[in-house]
């Protein structure tokens, strides 16, 4: 079977991957998921939370894919208006919520209550927390909105279709899903790396968050620009 037209594959490839990155290195992202695997049974809890994360990001992604492919035989060859501007209220959000956390980075060097109850979550309620965590999220719920407007209006076949949504959710989850993959791999050989990641990722995570939020911000206002 033929894949979409090159163009159009590459195209829709070069929105996600830079969407996906964002949610990867988010330390909200990679936290979570180093504190699950001190959780008393933390194999099946780190495994379950890992398949609810990706079950979560799948189900946000398709909605907004499904939701911005619904006028699909009413637009014209060209994108609508509306797309675009929708692009640009989105790079505006993203820029505006990068500026609130580099103005507000240093109130955040400690790890918040509901973060540190990661490390008490049975495997049902982790895999529960997983599926709500992004959702919940206001940045994953924006830029799963933004990969599923992508996907939804790329005009690609639907093996291309699916295929480009599964590297978006590979790239969001890779931060999950190699530490919890890892430790089921090595065991307690890992305690001390995932130690001082979790420690240097909450000293740091504001002014992270608030870099990699402006520059994806940045990149799908200018494509919103550009496309009108």
């Amino acid at each position: 079977m033929m894949l979409p037209v090159a163009g159009d594959w590459v195209s829709v490839l070069t929105k996600l991957i830079p969407l996906g990155l964002v949610i990867a290195v988010s330390p909200i992202t990679v936290i979570p998921a180093v504190l699950v695997l001190h959780a008393p049974r933390p194999r099946p809890a780190g495994l379950a939370f890992l398949a609810g994360w990706v079950l979560g990001l799948v189900a946000l992604t398709a909605a907004f894919t499904e939701a911005s492919g619904l006028l699909e035989g009413l637009r014209p060859q060209k994108p609508p208006t509306w797309v675009s501007w929708l692009r640009v209220v989105f790079g505006l959000a993203l820029i505006g919520y990068g500026m609130f956390s580099w103005f507000t980075r240093h109130r955040h060097t400690k790890t918040p209550g509901w973060l540190r109850s990661f490390s008490k979550l049975t495997p049902l309620r982790a895999g529960l927390t997983g599926v709500a965590l992004a959702p919940l999220r206001p940045e994953v719920l924006i830029l799963c909105a933004a990969a599923g407007l992508a996907i939804g209006t790329g005009r690609l076949s639907v093996p291309a279709t699916l295929i480009t949504g599964a590297v978006f959710v590979v790239i969001s989850a890779s931060t999950v899903a190699i530490p919890i993959l890892g430790f089921v791999g090595a065991g307690d050989r890992l305690d001390d790396a995932l130690e001082r990641l979790k420690a240097w990722m909450e000293e740091n995570h504001g002014a992270m968050m608030a870099v990699i939020l402006i520059v994806i911000g940045l990149i799908v206002l200018y494509n919103g620009i550009h496309a009108l």
